[in-house]
């Protein structure tokens, strides 16, 4: 974590690859129980406890929020806690923008529809683009009209003040608008079509759009063809979109954003809470430079336009607005995106529908399980996934994140597969 793939005759159309598990041994000592424990301790007693425990001012609003923080990835309240809380919403209009940044954060995560008054009072009074976004989506958390009372042409002509502001509100309009529930099969039948970024491997990861739910990844190689087991069986494995706090997008550290990233490499974290398995690296549009982003050395524009991201977008799905979501959350600001496993303790989040993979602060993110006893690896989606892409030469092309439906399971791959047929079929 930060803080910060049709069982077919018709061969010609997959890639076969044997997959196993590696036989090196890895290993994450923070897996082991007691240091387990000792960590979640740590986290109540110091990070959460300690630092809520300071006095509120303009000198521990840091430590106010890695507090906030600790709460949000352990899903953690108490009567105490939530009597802090209080405190900070009291105070929240003289709070600097990053302070009410992390408690809405956190307020949206742990508080749904707890500080409604609080929050509508600094949605109204507010002039910073992104806490005006936040608060309203956590009113429309379990309000359906939560621009109300707000006349969008002034409230605009007082919060755009960059393009990142221009890029947030118009994401937070389209989701506030939005019906739900729509099918979209057309669409991904579409994106899966051997002409959808051809010549590239894209990595897919099919997602609800309740991201409470995991979705599913698959790959296709450079030549367009669907990797499959030696088996015969689909390669797949499931992986989770959402993050910690399951906030749209657009937002920083909310959930990963639909459309198109660049795929480009490999890497291991020294973060404590992605681990040692190897990760692959993702970048949205607007956050790196457009040679990088297309793979071509030749373009010599620096700007990044609406127009060059639709360059990928072939006929119909230049008009189908999720696919912009990742450009316009590069464009408001959200960096580091990237595919990893996880050595996350997953009873922190034991009850939930997504248990046991584990959220992120919004990357793309798959099981692993780490031996209590020693801090062995083993199983892990990650290594699956990397090996994979190894196999056809290395993380190198695309990855689409596309949410399906919003059916509430897990995508299945028998979900997946009439979307390939139709594909093959052509």
């Amino acid at each position: 974590m930060q803080k910060k793939i049709f069982l077919y005759c018709c061969c010609s159309f997959f890639a076969f690859l044997s997959f196993a598990q590696t036989s090196t041994p890895v290993y994450y000592k923070g897996a082991i129980k007691e240091q387990k424990l000792a960590l979640k301790r740590n986290i109540i007693q110091h990070t959460i406890t300690n630092n809520l425990s300071l006095p509120l001012n303009q000198d521990t609003e840091e430590n106010w929020m890695d507090a906030f923080w600790g709460m949000e990835l352990l899903h953690y309240k108490s009567p105490w806690t939530d009597g802090r809380l209080n405190l900070a919403f009291d105070s929240l209009s003289k709070r600097s923008t990053g302070f009410q940044r992390a408690l809405l954060e956190l307020a949206y995560t742990n508080y749904p529809g707890r500080f409604t008054k609080q929050v509508k009072t600094l949605q109204l009074n507010t002039d910073h683009a992104k806490i005006f976004a936040m608060a309203t989506e956590y009113l429309y958390l379990d309000n359906k009209m939560p621009l109300a009372g707000i006349d969008m042409a002034v409230k605009k002509k007082q919060l755009l003040k960059t393009v990142q502001d221009e890029a947030i509100l118009l994401q937070l309009c389209n989701h506030v608008a939005s019906t739900g529930n729509q099918k979209k099969w057309i669409f991904i039948n579409e994106i899966t079509a051997p002409g959808f970024l051809k010549n590239h491997t894209i990595l897919y990861s099919f997602q609800r759009k309740n991201r409470n739910y995991p979705g599913l990844a698959i790959i296709r190689d450079s030549l367009g063809n669907f990797v499959m087991e030696q088996d015969a069986t689909i390669f797949s494995v499931p992986q989770l979109a959402r993050s910690i706090n399951n906030l749209p997008g657009y937002l920083s550290n909310g959930n990963t954003p639909q459309g198109i990233f660049r795929m480009y490499g490999f890497d291991t974290s020294k973060t404590t809470f992605i681990g040692p398995t190897t990760n692959i690296q993702l970048t949205m549009p607007c956050e790196t430079s457009l040679q990088h982003f297309f793979g071509d050395s030749t373009i010599t524009d620096t700007t990044w336009t609406i127009d060059w991201y639709k360059k990928l977008l072939p006929g119909n799905l230049k008009n189908y607005p999720a696919l912009y979501e990742s450009y316009y959350a590069g464009l408001a600001g959200r960096t580091e995106i990237i595919a990893h496993g996880t050595t996350v303790d997953p009873e922190y989040y034991a009850g939930e529908t997504y248990y046991p993979q584990t959220p992120t602060m919004g990357c793309l993110c798959t099981k692993e399980i780490w031996s209590e006893t020693d801090g062995k690896r083993l199983e892990s989606d990650q290594e699956k996934l990397v090996t994979a892409l190894q196999k056809l030469g290395g993380a190198n092309g695309y990855c689409v994140v596309i949410e399906i439906d919003d059916t509430q399971a897990a995508v299945t791959l028998s979900e997946i597969l009439p979307l390939l047929k139709t594909v093959s079929s052509k």
